[in-house]
């Protein structure tokens, strides 16, 4: 269906291509965020068939990773099909965080991403992930470190402030910048905010904005449709928009945001056969990389969102739930199909 008045067509404001180090991202990229226990292998394979321009990994605790903790070592293994790939790492201590980026960087992944914005109260209040938004002088420290120690281009993804309060963004990324990181992504809310409330665009404009940044700034926060990906391109000139909580269960998000800032066109929700297709190519795809029984479970937070809005859904999802096998949940699927 084409655009119609009530949509707005999307405008380019601009044409170059978004380039972080030897990487070509294209025009206009949409990147799907790292999100724990959600972005393996298996997701970040699927999404990427979906048109996601940049993956990333699960983020990486240093100090697992330096402790040679399996669970995390496993987190950075990727397909060449994954490529572009990120591996995201986080941590309170610099010497490590550069070791963990060097350990990081034997994989071969496109880039290094630190992780400066996650809120979960393990991490954050251990003076990690969002916590470092308390200790700028250690977010700069530990950044500097990683950009030296590597070959590989350094990003960063972080958020608006710690509080309402401290909304430091905006001189934050210029700081940033001048530590060498090649990209910055920036997620509209505060630490304490967490995931609720709506994310704030105005602040990550002001940074794209600013004169003094030379650096790729990507959005990121509330992007559940196409339109609103358009709109956020269109009024704040960010070089790309990152999607997170949006594409779980819903990979076809990426190709309908690139289909509507190409040519207007709103695309169609999946039906029901292509939903249950690429859901069991999730599934079959975390059973081989992870073996049925871990496959199957992890699988399970998914199918809310690829079966989103099915009548009578709730009650195939807790039939799927007490299901061992393959070929179990395959049946119970492919039986919605029948009339």
């Amino acid at each position: 269906m084409q655009a119609g008045d009530n949509v707005a067509i999307f405008a380019a404001p601009k044409n170059t291509l978004m380039i972080i180090g030897k990487t070509n991202l294209g025009k206009f990229p949409v990147i799907l965020a790292p999100l724990e226990d959600i972005t393996d292998s298996a997701f970040r394979t699927i999404c990427r068939s979906h048109g996601a321009d940049l993956v990333y990994t699960e983020f990486v605790s240093s100090e697992a990773l330096l402790r040679s903790a399996e669970k995390s070592s496993r987190k950075m293994v990727f397909d060449e099909s994954e490529r572009p790939i990120g591996i995201q790492i986080f941590g309170n201590n610099a010497d490590t965080m550069k070791n963990a980026a060097l350990l990081a960087e034997e994989q071969s992944p496109e880039l290094i991403d630190i992780n400066f914005g996650c809120p979960v109260r393990k991490v954050a209040m251990k003076g990690a992930g969002a916590g470092l938004l308390n200790d700028i002088p250690l977010m700069l420290a530990i950044t500097r470190e990683v950009v030296n120690a590597v070959k590989l281009p350094v990003t960063v993804k972080t958020r608006l402030g710690w509080d309402e309060n401290s909304k430091i963004i905006v001189d934050v990324a210029e700081r940033l910048q001048d530590t060498g990181i090649k990209a910055i992504t920036i997620h509209g809310r505060t630490r304490v905010q967490m995931y609720s409330g709506e994310a704030d665009w105005t602040l990550i404009g002001e940074v794209k904005n600013n004169a003094r940044m030379h650096i790729p700034v990507i959005g990121n926060g509330d992007i559940t449709t196409a339109e609103k990906a358009a709109e956020m391109f269109n009024r704040y000139g960010v070089d790309a928009i990152m999607i997170g909580r949006a594409a779980i269960g819903n990979p076809w998000i990426f190709k309908a945001v690139k289909a509507f800032i190409e040519n207007g066109e709103l695309t169609a929700a999946p039906g029901l056969p292509e939903r249950i297709a690429v859901s069991l190519a999730h599934l079959s795809l975390a059973v081989q990389k992870k073996g049925e029984r871990k496959g199957i479970i992890e699988m399970r937070k998914h199918y809310a969102g690829y079966f989103k809005r099915l009548p009578d859904f709730k009650k195939v999802r807790m039939e799927i739930l007490t299901r061992q096998s393959f070929n179990e949940i395959e049946e119970i699927l492919m039986n919605l199909l029948k009339p």
